[in-house]
């Protein structure tokens, strides 16, 4: 696990009590809505994610593991290396991910199909330095996930011809089930009345180490997220956020992922996160935390309308806070919460 893991984690790992012959792997989930639960995955839910991701991406090939390994993007790495029958090259990222080492460890992959899993703050980092983003354009793949990433990053590996394929999952559904949208063979998307994603298909976990109330897995078979997402006809998914981000203003509700990509195509945002603070009269007001993209940072002004541009008034932000850097947490998940306990006290409304 490693010697910065919270001892909270520990207890989603606990094996006093009998979990079932079949479970492999117990995976701490992040625990930002409470005690880690630990999903139980089986030995034929981790190679049938495998097997799928192979299928998607055009076949088994050498992987480069640059994720901690205790993670489950890290995990299943490892898992797609065994049934590749070949050893991942690693990157170690114990002190953190040194783009300058990541050119000679994608050469180490050798020749055939070469993939990667990175996060979004890993790849912004790589495509900084020329050679980093070079290599990553060297790959067959390039897995993204970890949380929605930013449109000028995305573009940015386009440009450098990063073979980018965006993945949507987590711990309880082996990792990545849905790339670029569209889920892998075998996987089911459906979304509730109260627009939340559900899951299904061979990837499942088995549940909780720890169950909680309301079970997600309750309905037999599908897995209820706490994301907002819409598929259109074609099938494809669209994650808006989390139901917990949502933000209720003025009777309204605004989601913050389509104000925040909406924020990104300003040419002064760097990287933003958009977050709810109480508000006497609104109930919660929407609040911007900005990293400049240059030296000189957009105005709360100009933000508000470039959102209202777009969207509904009501999502342009109200506070903006300018900072070095966004808080994150694990392997690079934007820590909203963290925000919202920082700036929630002793702060002065500039609109």
């Amino acid at each position: 696990m490693g010697s910065d893991t919270d001892p909270a984690d520990l207890i989603a790992l606990r094996v006093d009590e009998p979990i079932g012959d079949d479970v492999a792997l117990v995976v701490a989930t992040s625990g930002t809505t409470g005690i880690p639960k630990g999903a139980l995955l089986t030995g034929a839910a981790l190679l049938a994610s495998a097997a799928a991701t192979h299928e998607r991406l055009g076949g088994p090939g050498r992987w480069l593991l640059a994720l901690p390994a205790h993670h489950i993007a890290g995990i299943q790495v490892l898992v797609r290396s065994v049934t590749s029958g070949m050893d991942p090259v690693q990157l170690d990222v114990t002190t953190g991910f040194d783009v300058e080492r990541l050119p000679a460890a994608v050469a180490a992959l050798g020749s055939g199909r070469r993939y990667t899993s990175l996060v979004a703050t890993q790849l912004a980092k790589a495509l900084a330095v020329p050679a980093a983003a070079a290599a990553l354009a060297e790959l067959d793949a390039v897995l993204l996930g970890g949380g929605p990433a930013p449109q000028p990053i995305l573009d940015a590996a386009a440009a450098a011809g990063v073979p980018v394929v965006r993945t949507y999952g987590m711990s309880e559904t082996c990792g990545g089930c849905v790339y670029d949208g569209v889920p892998l063979p075998g996987v089911r998307v459906r979304i509730g009345d109260d627009g939340r994603i559900a899951l299904g298909g061979p990837t499942l976990a088995r549940g909780y180490r720890n169950p909680v109330q309301p079970d997600p897995f309750a309905e037999p078979g599908w897995f209820t997220t706490n994301d907002i997402g819409a598929v259109d006809s074609s099938g494809r998914l669209t994650v808006l956020g989390r139901a917990d981000d949502a933000i209720s203003t003025g009777g309204l509700t605004v989601l913050p992922g389509p104000v925040e990509a909406v924020l990104a195509t300003h040419p002064a945002v760097a990287d933003c996160a958009v977050f709810g603070i109480a508000d006497d009269r609104l109930g919660q007001r929407v609040v911007v935390a900005v990293v400049a993209a240059g030296t000189t940072a957009p105005t709360l002004d100009e933000l508000r309308a470039h959102v209202a541009a777009t969207l509904d008034s009501t999502a342009a932000p109200r506070e903006l806070h300018v900072v070095a850097a966004l808080p994150r947490r694990g392997i690079g998940k934007l820590d909203r919460n963290a925000l919202v306990r920082q700036f929630s006290t002793g702060v002065l409304r500039p609109h």
